[in-house]
C-alpha cells in the first residue's frame, strides 16, 4: 500500500478536511497501535485513540509536514506509554497465575517477535537500558528516521545516534556470547 501521507493532506488535516483527517488515522493507527503494544501497553487500542485526539488538537500549530507528524505522532504515543506505565506502578494490580491460564491467542507483540526474532535477539532487546531499547523499536520496528525519533523521544539527532550505536554494540556482544554459549558458528 502506497504511502498516502503528504503535506497537501497535513494542510487538508489542518483545515480540519474529515478525509484527511481519516488518511492521516488510517496511515499512522497501526503503526501507533503496534508500538504501544511492543512497549507493554495492555489496551493499545484506546491508548492509541487517545494519541490521535492529542494528535488532531494539535494540528493547527504542527509545522514540518509528514515528518513533523510523524515525529509529533510518536511523541505523543512515548508520552502515553510513559503516563500508562507511571500509573500503572503507582497502582499495581496482582494476580494469581494459574498453571492452566494461558493466553487464548498470542499478543501481536508475540507474533512480531517469534516470527522476525529469535529468542537471542529478543533476549538482547530486553537487556538493553530503556532509552536504547525506545531508540531501537522507532528505528527499525516503526521505521522513523532519525530526525522523526529524536523528536519522538526529545533527544537532539546526535544524542539518537549514539543511543543506537550503543545499543546496536551492546546487541552484538550478547549475541555472540550466546553464540559461543551455544557452540554456534
Amino acid at each position: 500500500m502506497a504511502n498516502t501521507l503528504n503535506d497537501d493532506v497535513i494542510l487538508r488535516a489542518q483545515k480540519s478536511d474529515p478525509l484527511a483527517l481519516r488518511a492521516i488515522y488510517e496511515d499512522l493507527a497501526g503503526k501507533v497501535v503496534g508500538y504501544l503494544r511492543a512497549r507493554g501497553v495492555e489496551d493499545a487500542e484506546a491508548a492509541c485513540q487517545e494519541v490521535f485526539l492529542a494528535l488532531f488538537s494539535s494540528l493547527p500549530t504542527l509545522q514540518g509536514g509528514v515528518d513533523g507528524l510523524r515525529a509529533l505522532t510518536y511523541s505523543i504515543a512515548h508520552s502515553r506509554q510513559v503516563d500508562y506505565h507511571r500509573k500503572r506502578a503507582s497502582a499495581p494490580q496482582h494476580f494469581e497465575f494459574l498453571e492452566d491460564d494461558s493466553p487464548l491467542e498470542p499478543s501481536a507483540q508475540d507474533q512480531v517477535l517469534s516470527r522476525y526474532l529469535s529468542p537471542a535477539v529478543e533476549r538482547a532487546l530486553a537487556e538493553l537500558p530503556e532509552l536504547q531499547r525506545e531508540c531501537i523499536i522507532l528505528r527499525t520496528v516503526v521505521g522513523l528516521s532519525i530526525q522523526e525519533t529524536a523528536a519522538a523521544l526529545e533527544k537532539s539527532e546526535g544524542a539518537i545516534k549514539q543511543l543506537q550505536r550503543r545499543a546496536l554494540e551492546s546487541m552484538k556482544k550478547s549475541l555472540s556470547s550466546a553464540k559461543e554459549v551455544s557452540g554456534l558458528d
